[in-house]
């Protein structure tokens, strides 16, 4: 999971293997598998960044 904020500061944390699509319009909106969507602060840049470091993690646990 990585961690975002919301436009008004909620932090929350998303299954990265759920993103289906990840665009700036000009809010950063994050469409779920599931149908959901997000609106967060990060850019997508900053969002791929924090995925490529989690799976990085992940792989050195294992």
């Amino acid at each position: 999971m990585i961690e975002l904020n919301r436009l008004n500061g909620e932090r929350i944390y998303l299954n990265l293997e759920l993103i289906e699509l990840i665009e700036e319009t000009p809010n950063t909106v994050i469409r779920m598998t599931n149908g959901n969507k997000y609106i967060v602060i990060e850019k997508g840049e900053e969002i791929i960044d924090k995925i490529i470091n989690f799976r990085k993690q992940v792989k050195n646990i294992f």
